[in-house]
């Protein structure tokens, strides 16, 4: 550009106003924008100060010094050689100083492994901390209240492959159409002309991805299969909750398989085909899978010995069955439930991240400060005083087993350890009854006689009994009443098994009745079972161990929808199976131990003697 124009730029300028609103605006603006530009630059300034602290110190030979010394990294005049374990910074300031430092605490002290004294320590410390307060009706509603959407993506196979009545048109071999209908016949009855199926036409009461994608007749086979391949998935999913729950922790874990939830099930709504709903079935088992892993570990974590049994019995599952059920009468089409499954997750993924961590995780990594600190939020939503932190360093620091140094446990661990080996085998052929009779009766509701819907709420309903599993099972232990569940459910089963052989007046409520009640046993000893699993094993594998079981629940499981469908054609099968299932797991549960009222365990050494 030449002189000139650039003179005349600056004319146009002056011309259109130098100092009028336009410019007021523009420059505060630009000039407000420099604040936060200027906080940027300048944060360090503040946030790289070092506040006074003073340091508690821990002894080579795992003593706790009774020394403190302020802003000094090593003990002052002193010979004997020790660590510093825990600084304790002015609380009138926060900076990255004291929170870089606290994590790095927490990283390098070498803390012993735990005996029994800590678990009972630990035990005491969370009753201290308030066993009924504020902090356990926000964790319990929130955690209870996810259950809901983890029901329905787990049950939603139980309506969307129910089979809608419908019709069929027939052509026949010469191209005649011919004049006659069909309820639900894949074959032409009694006729002599050779026809085919030219159109079908469903019942437009209820939608399903049966008449979404014609799955009868030669498709039928497809319903079940996409059942086990998302029971399948929630095989894979239980394992890996197990073992990425014990390695990186409770609560990443428990949230992220909310995130898989609300994905999955919001794009299995908009499926094209049945074989991308299949894949989609598939990770929504895996999610599923994994949320009802760690649920119920974390629950059990941050709940005392007391009330342990009565927080996992609480019918949270039976209530959202009822309330699937409820919706599947209201909405009666699956693209609308998956669509509603996913809408739930929503208020319950945010409410989640205001679930604490685990302290028991934090304290078997060797992370006290982490714990301390979990254990000061919940004192204080509880308005109790806070744990001592010296007190809780201590205690772990005099125990006298052999050194964990952090140690990552796998399920190696309880492979090769004799006694949990035993438990897990014996548990294995529990839990794989468990999944299959639950599951089995679940998923066959449309063979029980009825309202189909009434039936999905009165399966929910049933469950509700297990309410009382907490009390029968402090009551008599763990193990007698899962025994006793064991025992109804599987005669019950058989006896249905037989029914269905028969031909009786009134054969169709005889086999709802002993159903529902094989159904209520099946959950109620599930419950029970859940319990002693989860205190059977010690807080390093526990998350791994349940995981296990969790996912050999779900080879169980996997049969289920393929007995249900053999039952068209063999009737009884699937009952008779489950009655013979949990006689048979009633033996297994003779030679486990009772953990009833007993503190966790933390370490496998001190499961030794359970």
């Amino acid at each position: 550009m030449s002189v000139d124009v650039n003179d005349y730029l600056e004319s146009v300028l002056t011309d259109s106003g130098v100092c009028g609103k336009f410019q007021l605006l523009f420059y505060c603006l630009v000039y407000g924008s420099m604040v936060p530009a200027a906080f940027s630059v300048l944060m360090m300034a503040f946030g790289g100060i070092e506040p006074h602290w003073s340091c508690y110190w821990l002894s080579k030979n795992g003593l706790l010094l009774n020394v403190t010394s302020q802003m000094m990294c090593k003990p002052d005049n002193s010979t004997i050689e020790a660590v510093c374990i825990s600084k304790t910074f002015d609380s009138s300031m926060s900076t990255i100083v004291d929170k870089v430092i606290i994590l790095q605490v927490s990283k390098s002290v070498t803390i012993k492994n735990m005996s029994v004294d800590v678990n009972d320590y630990l035990e005491s410390v969370l009753t201290d901390s308030g066993v009924c307060g504020k902090f356990q009706l926000l964790f319990y509603c929130l955690v209870y209240g996810s259950m809901v959407p983890a029901a329905f993506s787990v049950l939603m196979m139980a309506f969307g492959g129910i089979e809608p009545h419908w019709s069929c048109y027939w052509l026949s071999k010469n191209g005649l159409l011919l004049n006659v209908t069909s309820q639900m016949m894949c074959k032409q009855d009694n006729s002599t002309i050779e026809a085919v199926c030219i159109s079908k036409t469903f019942d437009s009461s209820m939608s399903t991805i049966v008449d979404k994608w014609d799955l009868t007749c030669d498709k039928e086979w497809i319903i079940s299969t996409i059942t086990t391949i998302q029971l399948a998935g929630l095989l894979f999913g239980a394992f890996m909750s197990g073992q990425i729950g014990d390695l990186f922790g409770r609560k990443p874990t428990f949230f992220l398989s909310f995130i898989m939830l609300f994905t999955f099930n919001l794009l299995a709504a908009f499926s094209v085909s049945w074989q991308m709903f299949a894949v989609l079935r598939f990770f929504i088992g895996i999610s599923s899978g994994w949320y009802l892993t760690i649920y119920i570990i974390i629950l059990a974590e941050l709940t005392s010995t007391k009330y342990r049994s009565g927080i996992v019995a609480f019918p949270a599952w039976p209530i959202g069955t009822m309330i699937f059920g409820l919706f599947c009468w209201i909405l009666h089409d699956w693209q609308n439930i998956q669509i509603t499954t996913s809408i739930l997750c929503l208020p319950w993924l945010i409410g989640l991240c205001f679930v604490p961590e685990s302290y028991r995780w934090f304290v078997s990594r060797n992370k006290i400060n982490e714990a301390h600190q979990v254990l000061i939020k919940i004192a204080k939503l509880n308005g109790k005083p806070p744990p001592d932190f010296v007190k809780l360093c201590d205690v772990i620091a005099m125990s006298k087993t052999e050194n964990t140094r952090d140690r990552k446990h796998t399920v190696v661990d309880i492979l090769k350890t004799k006694h949990l080996l035993k438990d897990t085998l014996l548990l294995n052929v529990c839990w794989i009854s468990c999944g299959y009779g639950y599951f089995a009766i679940s998923f066959g509701v449309q063979q029980l006689s009825g309202n189909l819907y009434l039936n999905i709420v009165l399966l929910g309903l049933v469950d509700v009994v297990q309410i009382l599993v907490s009390f029968i099972a402090n009551k008599i232990g763990r193990k007698r009443t899962t025994f006793i569940f064991f025992a109804v459910a599987g005669i019950t089963g058989i006896v249905v098994g037989i029914l269905q052989f028969l031909d009786l007046n009134n054969k169709g409520q005889l086999v709802n009745g002993f159903a529902f009640t094989s159904k209520m046993c099946v959950n109620s000893g599930w419950i029970s079972l859940i319990i002693l699993t989860s205190e059977i094993y010690p807080t390093v594998v526990r998350n791994v161990g349940f995981g296990l079981n969790n996912s050999v629940a779900r080879v169980g499981a996997m049969t289920a929808p393929q007995l249900v469908f053999a039952s068209k054609h063999i009737p009884g099968l699937s009952y008779l199976l489950l009655g013979g299932l949990f006689l048979l797991s009633c033996i297994c549960l003779v030679f486990l131990p009772e953990t009833n009222r007993k503190a966790l365990k933390d370490t496998i050494d001190e499961n030794e003697g359970l």
